[in-house]
Formats: structure tokens, C-alpha cells, sequence
């Protein structure tokens, strides 16, 4: 199997990679770049359908024999140069010919997978050419594979949200749906989650270690085909050093949001301990309105007593 990718790759673009290490089956340690590399998850499933095709047939829960095409809609040149600040990753897939996959690997929390995950599935519903009649758009999907947890007040492996009543849950349209796998949260795999693979799947994404991912890839044929793949991958010079534009972009990405957070923090504690200084001061004002009320009303006492006692003859 090997082999058979390694014919894919030019020599000149492989690392040198140490003799007792020529195959996945000696390979040892740290796996330079995992499946979590967004650009590494999009060049193997790009560049292995069998692999693509038993992802999203665990993800549908479809059995194989129901696919008739998997088609990448938005194929990349694999190994060209990417603009980091502009490029996103996401598969676009057209699955039969009747519906559309949007597929991402997602490691940084940038606050905002609710609304981007949303768009996303908008772009891919949006689909119809004019004349067209509204009854023929295509189911559309969007499955992000995330290293975080959406909701961390409703933590879940493999969720799925639909449009539905609020009132009764009653299924408005079954042809708009959004999938979250989150990979820190593998423990809560359901039995349906096992008994259709996802949770290896997620594993796999997972590993960090080439002894990992062979305990792995020895559940199936198409782990094992993305376990080759990725060591073929880690051998390809270009697709690394996409790789490595690709982390080193997220380092930096994640460097500005710890710094951005920090502001955003004291920012808000200043913002408290102004709300906090106001409240003492709208305090204070109160209490010299008071006491101004309470001295205003000992004046005018203090007269009424002058009065009484000019009335009773008694001068100061």
C-alpha cells in the first residue's frame, strides 16, 4: 500500500528519512504532522477517496454501498504556496450528486465556529442556478472536527443540530444540518457514535505517536490506508513545509489572541473598578444629599425654636 503513494510523490520532494524508519510499520516517536494540521487533513482526504468516502459514510451513517461518487469540489494544487491569512482549509464536497459536504479541521477557538460554521452551511445550501426550482436544492451538511468544546455548559462527542420547532421539535426541513466532533471529548462517544466508527476516526485525528496510530489503524482498512497516508505525507517535502506555514500561522494566531485576551481583561477589570468608583461616588452623592437634607431641616428647626423663645421673652 506503501507503495502505492509514494509513486505520487516526486523523489526530489522527500525528507531523507532514516533507514530503520523506510515504513509505517518501524516508524517510531512523535509524528511531526497529525491529522489536527488542517492542511495535512486536507491533503489526505483530498488524495485518498477510499479514505474520504469511509469518513463521511461514518459521519452520515451510510453504509458504503450507497455511495455511487464522492466528488472535492474545491481541489487545491497540494504543495503550492498558500496565503496563511487568507486560506481556510474546508473540503467542499459533492456526495451522489444530490448532496453537499462541507468538511473542516478546526484546532484554534477563535470564538466564532457558531456563526462561521453557519455561513459555511448557508454557502453550501445556496446552491441553486437561476430557473431552477427551490425544490431541487440539495441537502447540505457542515462537520467540523474541533480540538475544543463548543459548549462547555453542554459538553458532547459527535452532536447534530437540525432546524426545529421550538415548541414541539416538530422537523422543519431535513436538508440543513450541522455537525461538531469535538476531539477533547472522545470519552463521550455514544454506542451509536461506536458502532459507527467515529470515535476511531477521532482517535486517529488524535494520535501523536506513530506506536498510537498503528494500535489504531489496525481496526480497518481505511484507518490503515490514513495511517499510510500520513507517513507518505510526513515524507513529502512540500506538503511539510505547508504544514509547517500552516502551524506556524495558528502559533501566531494564538499569540495575539493570549495578548488580546489579556487586554480584553484589563480592560474589563477597568471598566468594573470604574463601574465600581461611580457607584461609590453615586453613593457619596447620596449621602450628602442626605445629610444636606438633614442639615436643612435642623436650620429650620433651630428657627422654629428661636421663635418660641422670642415668643416667651426669651432673647439670646
Amino acid at each position: 500500500m506503501q507503495r502505492k503513494f509514494l509513486r505520487n510523490i516526486p523523489q526530489k520532494n522527500r525528507v531523507t528519512v532514516p533507514p530503520q524508519f523506510q515504513s509505517l510499520a518501524d516508524a517510531t516517536g512523535t509524528i511531526d504532522y497529525c491529522f489536527t494540521n488542517d492542511y495535512m487533513f486536507r491533503a489526505i482526504l483530498q488524495e485518498n477517496s477510499e479514505v474520504l468516502t469511509a469518513l463521511v459514510c461514518s459521519l452520515l451513517h451510510l453504509d458504503s454501498s450507497e455511495i455511487t461518487s464522492v466528488i472535492i469540489t474545491n481541489p487545491i494544487v497540494l504543495g503550492e504556496h498558500i496565503d496563511d491569512k487568507d486560506f481556510i482549509l474546508d473540503i467542499a464536497i459533492l456526495l451522489n450528486h444530490n448532496a453537499s459536504i462541507n468538511l473542516e479541521m478546526q484546532v484554534a477557538n477563535y470564538m466564532n465556529w457558531e456563526e462561521r460554521s453557519l455561513c459555511y452551511l448557508c454557502r453550501s445550501y445556496d446552491q441553486l442556478n437561476a430557473g431552477q426550482d427551490y425544490r431541487e436544492v440539495k441537502p447540505a451538511f457542515q462537520i467540523g472536527f474541533l480540538n475544543f468544546t463548543l459548549f462547555p455548559e453542554h459538553p458532547e462527542f459527535y452532536a447534530t443540530y437540525k432546524l426545529l420547532n421550538v415548541k414541539n421539535h416538530h422537523l422543519y426541513s431535513d436538508k440543513f444540518t450541522l455537525g461538531v466532533v469535538d476531539l477533547t471529548q472522545i470519552d463521550l462517544a455514544t454506542e451509536e457514535d461506536k458502532d459507527w466508527g467515529i470515535d476511531y476516526w477521532a482517535k486517529l485525528f488524535k494520535a501523536k505517536t506513530w506506536e498510537e496510530l498503528r494500535v489504531i489503524a489496525k481496526k480497518n482498512d481505511e484507518l490503515r490506508e490514513a495511517s499510510e497516508a500520513l507517513y507518505v505525507m510526513n515524507a513529502d517535502q512540500m506538503i511539510r513545509e505547508r504544514c509547517r506555514a500552516r502551524e506556524d500561522y495558528y502559533r501566531i494566531q494564538n499569540t495575539m489572541n493570549h495578548k488580546l485576551e489579556k487586554v480584553t481583561a484589563e480592560k474589563e477589570e477597568l471598566i468594573s473598578e470604574k463601574e465600581k468608583l461611580s457607584s461609590e461616588n453615586r453613593n457619596l452623592s447620596s449621602k450628602v444629599e442626605s445629610l444636606s437634607s438633614e442639615i436643612t431641616a435642623l436650620t429650620s428647626e433651630i428657627e422654629e425654636l428661636k421663635e418660641l423663645l422670642l415668643e416667651h421673652g426669651i432673647s439670646k
